[in-house]
């Protein structure tokens, strides 16, 4: 597995469940509070407590730790307890997400959430909110996952509990990794570790360390990863927290499998197995298997390499349940029994016919190796044409609206209730194009529009479309997003500068001025036709959207009323006053503050 594929099995911010207590998971706490426990002897509200600290601090039996939350629970609705309900909930889904049950954690989660909103707990309902979105990312479903974070990072911000918000601000860091935005993820995980080590919090700042580490290791940068690395495992097994230790490890290794130390990084797979067999994490020993049979494949020990990979399935499977993984390893299991079947018989020969079974052997042994082989090659084709084909259609569609052409053949069009659209507009471009070659003015849109688009990327815009000069883009879909109209000015602020530093470039391009508008309203997207797709938007919005840019002046940003009235807290402007606007009347315009 390579370091930036892994990048979407760890979500190692998922520490952040530490809701209930400023300390961390404390095993010998929890021995002693045990024989409290067995005693039975307290009254059902400091029962309620007791449980609650047992379930939370017990990491050396996961099982164990379930009992309690489950017993959690049922005092919890007796007593009609509301808040340490929230809690039980939340402690089964912790439990059931370590032992691989991601279906039954996600549903534990909801179950938490809804209880914290009765209780009126902003840190439950937001701790709630961070672990749902981590299941969401873990099964790659990124936009739910964003979402949740957005939300949950509003909640805690109510809160005042620092370590309850450094952590979820970690983990939103970890979906930015998962989806390879790796400035933004180190910007996130920087930001929660200045937190954690404002509180003192190891834990969160051993964290910290290792994502900004594996940030490193994505970006080729493996002196700073291993660095970082290694600090956040001296912490982490100090604190007895073995998950994260298991990803970390499997980091290392892959660390130096490139500098080609492969001694090294097979000790590394085989501690991050062992740690994960002894405390029972499922996903992690499936890593730890895969990467342990890719070392081995890679030193030509075949037979070690198929028996790892076949504990890697089995693994995998009890998480997942994926059938095309499974029928492979059938293929590798019947092989391997043949395999051992046909040492077996070969010992039991007669002499006068080993020979014959030697040669036999081999054949079969070059049959097999030819067919792996040629297997081997044709799927690795086909998913490479897989990819580069889905890679061209996302790079027209957005991923949502891609996965359901795929699924369906079409995209029913849909209304959204509050999007922000931008349009952008060169100032006197017309003019300057009768004079410029037609290659150096298509060189200089096309610096212009790559700065815009990874302007869009950086603030989640969905690109719409050019219409020559003119550039499209607008927030709040194919996912809602609560914080579109602030992406929107932030993006379009972002592009103002982009001109003005581009304007006095000795760079051989044309360089222009440029004209914004704005505007916030329903819309409806989709794509039309069977040729040459587009996504696309339609609406009354549209159209005064396009008014604003073309109200706008040379160097600035023109909103409507309504966006105005969305970001007007945050953001100073100018109110210009009614403008007339074709077929349109009079609207209200303001001038976003230089």
């Amino acid at each position: 597995m390579s370091i930036k594929k892994k990048a979407y099995y760890l979500l190692i911010g998922f520490f952040c469940f530490i809701v209930h207590s400023v300390a961390g998971q404390d095993q010998q706490q929890a021995d002693s509070l045990k024989k409290i426990y067995q005693q039975d002897i307290l009254a059902d509200s400091v029962k309620l407590e007791l449980l609650n600290n047992l379930s939370f601090n017990e990491v050396n039996d996961l099982k164990l730790a379930l009992q309690y939350a489950e017993e959690l629970i049922s005092l919890s609705e007796r007593l009609g307890n509301n808040l340490y309900l929230h809690r039980g909930y939340f402690q089964k889904g912790n439990k059931k997400r370590l032992m691989g049950d991601l279906e039954e954690a996600l549903d534990a989660y909801f179950k938490s959430g809804e209880a914290a909103r009765k209780a009126n707990s902003f840190k439950g309902e937001g701790n709630t909110n961070v672990a749902i979105a981590d299941i969401y990312s873990i099964s790659n479903n990124h936009p739910n996952a964003k979402l949740y974070y957005y939300k949950a990072i509003a909640i805690l911000r109510k809160s005042n509990d620092s370590i309850a918000l450094a952590s979820a601000i970690s983990n939103a860091g970890d979906e930015f990794l998962n989806t390879g935005d790796y400035d933004s993820a180190l910007l996130y995980f920087r930001e929660s570790g200045l937190i954690f080590e404002k509180v003192n919090y190891l834990i969160g700042k051993a964290y910290s360390l290792g994502n900004i580490g594996m940030v490193y290791a994505n970006t080729g940068q493996s002196s700073l990863a291993e660095k970082n690395i290694n600090e956040a495992i001296k912490i982490l097994e100090e604190a007895e927290d073995y998950y994260p230790i298991c990803v970390y490890l499997i980091s290392m290794s892959d660390i130096y499998l490139q500098k080609g130390d492969d001694r090294t990084a097979l000790n590394y797979a085989m501690r991050s197995l062992q740690l994960a067999q002894q405390y029972g994490l499922k996903d992690q020993i499936s890593d730890a298997n895969l990467k342990l049979s890719e070392l081995y494949e890679r030193a030509g020990n075949t037979g070690e390499s198929f028996k790892y990979y076949k504990n890697y399935i089995t693994y995998r499977d009890s998480v997942n349940n994926i059938k095309s993984v499974q029928k492979m390893a059938d293929l590798r299991t019947d092989f391997e029994v043949s395999k051992k079947q046909t040492e077996v018989d070969l010992l039991n020969q007669q002499k006068r016919n080993q020979r014959i079974m030697v040669v036999s052997l081999f054949i079969i042994l070059g049959l097999t190796i030819v067919i792996l082989g040629t297997l081997y090659w044709y799927f690795r084709n086909i998913s490479r044409e897989k990819k580069i084909s889905e890679g061209l259609l996302l790079n027209i569609l957005p991923a949502e609206t891609a996965r359901e052409l795929k699924r369906n053949g079409k995209v029913d069009a849909v209304k959204f209730d509050e999007v922000t659209v931008l349009f952008t507009d060169f100032v006197a471009f017309s003019k300057l194009a009768e004079h410029v070659e037609p290659v150096q003015l298509v060189k200089s849109i096309d610096f212009y529009f790559k700065g815009f688009d990874e302007i869009t990327t950086k603030y989640g815009l969905e690109k719409i479309k050019t219409i020559g000069d003119s550039y499209m883009c607008a927030c709040g879909l194919p996912t809602a997003n609560p914080t579109h109209a602030r992406n929107v000015i932030i993006a379009a602020k972002e592009m103002i500068d982009l001109v003005k530093h581009a304007m006095n470039a000795e760079d051989g391009l044309s360089h222009f001025d440029i004209r914004i508008g704005v505007h916030t309203g329903p819309v409806v997207a989709g794509i039309v036709g069977i040729k040459k797709w587009q996504y696309d938007i339609w609406g009354d919005t549209v159209n005064i959207a396009s008014r604003m840019e073309s109200k706008s002046d040379p160097g600035r940003i023109n909103l409507s009323e309504i966006t105005y009235q969305e970001i007007k807290d945050e953001f100073p402007c100018e109110y210009r006053g009614e403008i007339e606007v074709k077929n349109r009347g009079p609207l209200k315009m303001y001038f976003l503050a230089s």
